[in-house]
């Protein structure tokens, strides 16, 4: 008999930490799909790496989310026993990883949000976010030099490398504008000092963006057309796949331990 799925108390401040962590375990699930397909070695334990720093992030955040919810819940029961809805990521982590040249923009447009992002949480009045932040900055910031240098490697590289790069920004742009989404939940952690308000990091994100996309001779779409509704539990299809794949032995065997 599968394991139903849990409740969750969403105070502003346990959304707050588990929107980040699902945005960090989701992406980090889709990198190591990766794992003994990329196309060289060296770049099969890169993307590892960055999967299991994400996913390390994640586990930070679910533990944080615990804390603040103050049940019975932690961080397995959020990562493997919640429902699709219940599920607050960006809807671009839950993309599928499509080739390699989608996987890397994919990585290059959310690391350019992360890296700023982190580096600003870093001033959170929250002790424990701060902490989590310092540590997660380091790790973005490597993920961002990784992946932009991809970006213009292939952007700039062949005819087909360089079609494929384009293919990618053009459908992957579209879900960019929830980067910087904000609602009520956030609006006094953001009072506080305790959450970063994303639309200060816009200007800095497009700056970067553009920069790396021009070094790469790709086109930045100019629709601003967004897709929108992870933070707020509204998925792809791609979503309710993954986390069947993700989920399926603590659901079939629920408390089942190595």
């Amino acid at each position: 008999m599968a394991t139903p799925s849990i409740t969750v108390s969403e105070t502003p401040l346990v959304l707050y930490a588990l929107r980040r962590a699902d945005d960090a375990l989701i992406l980090g699930h889709r990198l190591s799909e990766w794992c003994g397909h990329a196309p060289a070695m060296e770049e099969d334990m890169a993307l590892a790496n960055i999967g299991l720093d994400l996913i390390g992030q994640a586990r930070e955040l679910y533990a944080y989310a615990a804390t603040a919810e103050g049940k019975a819940n932690d961080e397995d029961t959020f990562a493997y026993l919640r429902d699709v809805r219940q599920y607050r990521n960006l809807l671009l982590c839950e993309q599928p990883n499509g080739d390699f040249a989608r996987t890397i923009l994919r990585q290059f447009l959310y690391s350019a949000f992360a890296d700023a992002y982190w580096r600003a949480m870093m001033a959170s009045t929250d002790a424990t976010l701060a902490a989590i932040a310092a540590k997660s900055e380091k790790e973005s910031a490597y993920h961002l030099r990784h992946s932009a240098e991809w970006v213009i490697r292939l952007g700039d590289g062949t005819e087909e490398s360089h079609r494929r790069a384009k293919e990618a920004v053009d459908h992957l742009w579209a879900f960019t504008g929830e980067l910087f989404h904000a609602d009520d939940s956030d609006a006094a952690l953001i009072a506080d000092g305790i959450a970063v308000d994303p639309e200060r990091l816009r200007a800095g994100w497009t700056d970067m963006v553009a920069n790396v996309l021009a070094t790469a001779t790709l086109t930045q779409p100019k629709s601003g057309w967004m897709q929108k509704g992870g933070r707020s539990g509204l998925h792809s299809e791609h979503l309710g796949h993954l986390l069947s794949e993700l989920q399926s032995l603590q659901r079939t065997f629920p408390g089942a331990t190595w």
